[in-house]
């Protein structure tokens, strides 16, 4: 939001999205902005070097309205971030520490897909700065994998979680669910299979069919959702049994290991990002109160309600009817000091968020 627009209390902590949109292939259900390399499928220095100063002029473009704040949190999404060379993304990041104040335990998040890298690549990703490793493995078996359209097979993934291993003290999988002819069986070898790695952090995605996907204009057949639900029953509790708590709701951790930036942004800590996004729109002072809960209701443990009036401005009471509504329909718990989903809320969260619209 504009300076003037809206009075804070006291200002959210920074955080900055860095979007690099190139992949080898686009994949049946993504609706990001991501386009194909039309190429020998890597990118060459002189688009790396333009595309990085355009991703400053952008950056530049907003310092005067974080002058002296102080960044908590970068991620770099695509696309497949990893195509970048490790040159590249550490002129990237030199260039950024030359204009914002980073703090010293900065996390810096880099997605990677198994099928874009060969040894050492990883490592001269954390020699270039970056602090954590996203990888998008999505599945284990290899059939499954080919139906989501993508460009590496089981073994590639396992090797790349085990050269992330040997270089980051962090990283986190990338996991999805009710695939094409998935069965629970199948979801119980990928979870296995994900678990023998010994992960840190597994992020899991349910699949859906998303407008001006490929998949939207020839649907696959996918499980049902009440296959669906037992499928996500079935995750939650094999990753708990494992020592990797639900934080998010699609985010699991070990202690210790929840992804920073994932915290920052469902509290509604102020998000730079440049131009390269496919929308950009800046929210309005009526929706800002949806907005914070749209995003603070993706959290199991919710927030503390004075955090409402801080990110947002305005009063709790401003909500208390709706808050009210979703109690009612035991979504929702609210205490004198912290608002929080039940355990029905968590799992029918779209149903609680639309109370807030």
């Amino acid at each position: 939001m504009r300076p003037g627009l809206l009075q804070l209390a006291s200002l959210p902590p920074l955080s900055l999205y860095i979007h690099l949109p190139w992949c080898l292939k686009k994949c049946p259900y993504c609706d990001f902005n991501s386009h194909e390399v039309h190429s020998n499928g890597s990118l060459d220095d002189q688009l790396e070097s333009r595309y990085i100063e355009s991703l400053l002029a952008d950056l530049n473009q907003s310092l005067p309205l974080i002058w002296g704040r102080t960044v908590h949190s970068i991620f770099i999404g695509g696309g497949t971030p990893s195509l970048f060379s490790p040159a590249a993304i550490d002129s990237l990041l030199s260039q950024i520490r030359a204009r914002v104040k980073l703090s010293a335990d900065c996390e810096i998040t880099l997605e990677a897909n198994p099928g874009t890298f060969e040894k050492d690549r990883f490592k001269a990703f954390r020699a270039a700065g970056v602090t954590r490793l996203s990888i998008g493995v999505q599945s284990f078996n290899d059939v499954h994998l080919q139906s989501l359209g993508r460009v590496h097979n089981a073994a590639q993934a396992i090797a790349a979680v085990h050269e992330a291993a040997q270089c980051f003290e962090t990283f986190n999988l990338d996991l999805m669910y009710a695939l094409p002819g998935q069965t629970i069986a199948d979801l119980e070898r990928d979870l296995q299979t994900a678990l023998s790695l010994s992960p840190l952090h597994i992020s899991i995605y349910h699949l859906t069919i998303e407008a001006n996907t490929y998949f939207a204009k020839f649907p696959p057949k996918v499980p049902e959702d009440d296959e669906a639900y037992a499928m996500l029953d079935v995750i939650t509790e094999r990753l708990d049994k494992a020592g990797l708590s639900r934080y998010e709701v699609s985010a699991f951790a070990k202690p210790g290991h929840r992804c920073k930036h994932n915290n920052r942004i469902c509290t509604c800590s102020k998000a730079l990002t440049g131009n390269a996004v496919a929308q950009e729109e800046e929210i309005k002072h009526k929706e800002i109160a949806f907005e914070f809960m749209l995003n603070a209701l993706r959290l199991k443990d919710g927030f503390d309600s004075n955090l409402f009036h801080e990110r947002t401005g305005l009063a709790i009471s401003s909500i208390q009817s709706a808050l009210t509504q979703a109690i009612e329909k035991d979504l929702l718990i609210q205490t004198p000091k912290s608002i929080k989903p039940t355990e029905r809320g968590f799992d029918f969260l779209s149903d609680l968020q639309e109370i807030f619209l």
